[in-house]
């Protein structure tokens, strides 16, 4: 068995009354994608904003890459190789899609913002950002502001921001939220071929895209983890239809 770069053990956050995190316990293995999936309010982005450091867990732990993280502020755990791209997209839209890379590049060395017209013209920053660009997909969007671009192309523009920092993990927050059915399918490609290279927990409405991506599945339903397991698995789970799936899975099967 390989050991888990995630990993959490019986996760509680709670706001009041409300237990947003219910004894969660989940892992992510190297080089896969896990995916959790939900209905509206089931606690999947408290759960990444707890992996991230934005939130700190009223009781279990959180550990990554060997290191117990649970009261990590979110820097250093982005020092430690976690990486989050969000729901909606956070690209600065005036500056160019080669200006946003080579900017998380100079963010990631240490650098403040406040040096923006450096990053725009080092090439030691702008070289890797072209690479990044090129990595996926949007090598020829190189110079195209950031507003010009898809929302798909944006999407890509934000992951090729996180992918920066060169994290061993990646928080995909809806990737593919706002998307057409091209643009989706271009978006699983690109997360496919990812893969090779890092290891990926996938928050996704997109069923189709779930089952075409995922290694595993967890399943959150009202803060609790009601079933994990492969694709297959999940499928076949009878509580999973009754609480979340139904009749989508027939139609992806």
């Amino acid at each position: 068995m390989v050991e888990p770069l995630l990993s959490t053990d019986r996760l509680v956050k709670r706001f009041g009354g409300l237990v947003a995190t219910d004894t969660v316990s989940i892992d992510v293995r190297p080089g896969e994608i896990h995916a959790l999936i939900g209905p509206n309010g089931a606690g999947k982005t408290t759960l990444v904003s707890q992996l991230t450091g934005n939130l700190t867990p009223d009781a279990g732990t959180i550990h990554f890459a060997g290191r117990d993280v649970t009261r990590l502020p979110t820097h250093a755990r982005v020092r430690l190789g976690l990486a989050r791209s969000f729901q909606i997209t956070s690209v600065l839209r005036e500056f160019t899609a080669l200006d946003n890379v080579a900017l998380a590049f100079q963010a990631h060395a240490g650098h403040s913002f406040r040096f923006l017209a450096d990053a725009r013209r080092d090439e030691r920053l702008r070289a890797p950002a072209r690479r990044g660009l090129e990595a996926v997909g949007l090598g020829a969007r190189a110079e195209t502001p950031a507003a010009a671009l898809s929302h798909g192309e944006q999407r890509q523009l934000e992951i090729a921001m996180a992918l920066a920092g060169d994290p061993k993990l990646l928080l995909l927050d809806e990737p593919m939220a706002g998307m057409g059915v091209e643009e989706s399918q271009r978006m699983i490609g690109f997360l496919r071929a990812l893969k090779a290279e890092r290891a990926m927990l996938l928050i996704e409405h997109d069923m189709d895209a779930v089952f075409q991506l995922a290694d595993r599945i967890t399943v959150l339903v009202y803060g609790r983890a009601i079933a994990s397991g492969t694709p297959d698995e999940i499928r076949a789970n009878g509580e999973v239809r009754q609480a979340y799936l139904g009749d989508e899975i027939a139609e992806i099967a």
